[in-house]
């Protein structure tokens, strides 16, 4: 069993897709709201658990080092390799010389990260997934959900990385390498004195063996690669105030077992709820619901039918001052095999990525134990509604702190 008190962090490329600005500074220092990029980072590992970080600069690294300092004020430690940007023949020093230059700074675990990725890490997580994978690498991998970039890793049904191509160019590949590694120290010894690359020289080494475990995630990911996804970072990273809500229980009666509400008529407001959804409402949270709705498989009722229901209500909401920015409903049956049918976590990713939420960072109001399953799946704090309690009770508490 392993901890991880230390993250390194590959920071010596020039990042020319994000010129004039990398011209004269480092690509980590471009400005994410207000912030170095590298400060969101920092502020990521800090709130992990991470005590000391060893960055591993290049291209204009005095400048980090200067920005940054022994990270006294940004209350972790702050160690620096500095490897040339090039070398003698003016070509680019790679990620695998730069960690073994490193190699007398690192504990024998490490996590090691791009400069250039933020994800919501859950390091408990990853621990628990690499304790329970014996490997001397484990690989974070986006499961590419949206298709958003091309694949370049096929984790296996077992948890483990078989294929890494680093020309994204095969067709049968589940996910994308977003870094967030584990690394034994070991490793190291695959990597020589001179010019190479990380991934090639140690993850290409380690498949064969069954040695390089793979967490693949649908949490989606977010870089600084250029100017258009820096845009997009700073909207994921704007502090929310987020709560994800299931409906029948915590808005709404819960049918009677194996019924629904078909129709609105059928629909009946839990007491408190719509004065619950007003407060969090008017205390700034962006609401939205997360709802397993299989009467529609089941043909109980249509699509048509929920679209109505859900029309009305949010009437009834706006009407005394409440206001629900989306509704996220599963419609297929038990058996579908779908990935959004709640103790899946599918629906809280897709709202995710539809509006840049943080789901480490959202409350989940749920009433049964596939609600909580569901948020501690995708990391959110989740609250269950007591037999004796209401959503009221719950808002109210949290409107407080």
């Amino acid at each position: 069993m392993i901890n991880i008190k230390q993250a390194v962090i590959l920071a010596g490329g020039q990042g020319k897709r994000l010129l004039p600005f990398t011209l004269k500074n480092p690509k980590p220092l471009v400005m994410v709201n207000k912030k170095p990029f590298l400060e969101h980072l920092i502020n990521l590992l800090k709130d992990n658990g991470i005590r000391e970080v060893v960055i591993l600069t290049g291209f204009l690294g005095e400048k980090i080092n200067e920005y940054f300092g022994d990270g006294k004020k940004f209350g972790i430690k702050i160690k620096y390799s500095q490897t040339p940007f090039l070398d003698e023949n003016g070509q680019e020093n790679e990620s695998g010389l730069r960690i073994k230059n490193a190699e007398e700074l690192l504990n024998d675990h490490f996590l090691l990260m791009y400069c250039d990725n933020y994800w919501p890490l859950q390091l408990k997580k990853l621990i628990d997934f690499y304790n329970g994978h014996p490997s001397d690498v484990l690989i974070t991998a986006y499961s590419n959900l949206d298709k958003s970039t091309r694949s370049n890793l096929f984790i296996d049904e077992n948890g483990y990385a078989i294929k890494y191509d680093s020309t994204r160019s095969q067709k049968d590949l589940n996910g994308v390498d977003i870094g967030f590694f584990i690394v034994n120290k070991k490793v190291l010894d695959f990597l020589p004195k001179s010019n190479s690359k990380f991934e090639t020289r140690v993850l290409q080494s380690l498949i064969p063996k069954r040695k390089l475990s793979g967490y693949l995630t649908n949490q989606k990911y977010y870089s600084i690669g250029d100017m258009k996804r820096v845009k997009l970072t700073e909207k994921f990273l704007t502090p929310k105030k987020v709560m994800f809500l299931d409906r029948d229980g915590v808005i709404n009666k819960r049918p009677l077992k194996a019924d629904y509400v078909k129709k609105w008529e059928e629909f009946e407001f839990l007491p408190g709820s719509i004065e619950a959804i007003k407060l969090l409402t008017k205390s700034g949270y962006k609401i939205f619901i997360i709802s397993n709705q299989p009467g529609i498989a089941r043909g109980a009722m249509t699509k048509k039918d929920l679209e109505l229901i859900h029309k009305k209500m949010l009437k009834v909401l706006k009407s005394n001052g409440g206001k629900i920015e989306g509704i996220y409903s599963c419609l297929h049956n038990w058996d579908d095999g779908c990935i959004c049918r709640k103790p899946k976590p599918g629906l809280l990713y897709f709202a995710s990525r539809d509006h840049f939420v943080d789901l480490t960072k959202v409350i989940f109001v749920g009433d049964d134990t596939r609600d909580k399953e569901a948020g501690d799946a995708a990391g959110c704090k989740t609250i269950l509604i007591k037999p004796e309690g209401n959503l009221l009770d719950i808002v109210k508490d949290i409107t407080k702190s």
